[in-house]
């Protein structure tokens, strides 16, 4: 008979044998999970449900609200998140997966939540939303669900392998550095100016990557920025997240600056600067297909390699 239960200490290792047995194509280490999971400063062990039979680990279902600000006050009291889901294939078709569903979403509504996302959870997400393409029965599951299509991210990934920026990229950049402009690696005087304006023109989650990354060893020459004079208009880093080296971004250009190149000069100083580390590839997890950063990165050498669904239950 499966038993439901929510996490208790000692549980890390079954979880992370049952996630790489069941989502083989994204497999987890017990450091990302202790890092990513247990030691989130919004981790509750409520939230983390679990369907054992016999003493063995057979679903499980993470929910997840905030407890700590991702920036100012804001806790986003309507919102909670399902970063992530699997159940064992032998216990698939037998209601275990909506089991444990039920109490995931009926734990966020105990908490006063009024929508649920996957799985676009901030700062640890593990993927931007479901993959229809490697997951079809999870995808398939989410819609029985309740949940709903809200947008489709794309992962990018681009060689570096005999990489070069372009004459009319260097062509580019000096015409922008005569009327002003300037690109460099940031310095410690730059950093909160680049947090702050990470934070307040793009989103939280870019300026809590660089401010945590410098924290937990991310070398300052892999910070760019981009000044207009002494005014910040730009900046780009690689290896933020999770300290893997060529996982780029964040990356962004004030938007009253943009058709100038600034980010074209930023993307290619940042994937220089890769190729002289000895870096093979460059990639990166969610961007919007269409969306003018979407246009640049294939312009720019950048190929699709998956497609996501991020998807909404109103409870």
């Amino acid at each position: 008979m499966v038993f439901y239960r929510y996490y208790e200490s000692g549980d890390e290792r079954k979880i992370v044998d049952l996630w790489n047995e069941t989502l083989t194509k994204d497999p987890i280490t017990s450091k990302r999970f202790r890092n990513l999971v247990l030691l989130d400063a919004n981790f509750d062990p409520k939230g983390l449900r679990l369907a054992v039979e016999d003493d063995r680990l057979v679903g499980c279902v993470y929910a997840v609200r905030r407890l700590l600000p991702m920036f100012g006050t804001d806790l986003e009291p309507e919102n909670g998140w399902i970063p992530f889901f699997f159940v064992h294939p032998d216990y698939r078709g037998s209601r275990v997966g909506e089991a444990l569903m039920k109490a995931a979403v009926d734990f966020l509504a105990s908490e006063g939540r009024k929508h649920v996302f996957f799985a676009s959870y901030a700062p640890n997400y593990i993927l931007p939303g479901i993959d229809e393409q490697t997951y079809p029965e999870g995808f398939a599951f989410l819609l029985s669900q309740g949940f709903e299509k809200q947008y489709s991210p794309v992962a990018m990934d681009r060689s570096l392998v005999g990489y070069a920026p372009s004459e009319a990229v260097i062509k580019l950049k000096k015409q922008r550095e005569q009327e002003g402009y300037s690109f460099a690696t940031a310095q410690d005087q730059d950093l909160y100016e680049v947090i702050q304006f990470a934070n307040l023109q793009f989103n939280p989650d870019w300026g809590r990557a660089i401010r945590e990354g410098v924290l937990q060893g991310l070398p300052m020459d892999r910070i760019l920025v981009a000044r207009s004079g002494r005014k910040l208009v730009g900046f780009c880093i690689y290896g933020g997240y999770e300290g893997i080296p060529d996982r780029f971004g964040p990356f962004g250009v004030d938007p009253d600056e943009q058709g100038k190149g600034l980010g074209k000069i930023l993307l290619h100083e940042c994937l220089k600067k890769m190729r002289s580390e000895g870096l093979h590839g460059a990639w990166f997890l969610w961007t919007g297909e269409k969306s003018s950063a979407g246009y640049l990165y294939k312009n720019t050498g950048f190929e699709i390699t998956r497609r996501f669904h991020v998807m909404k239950k109103t409870i």
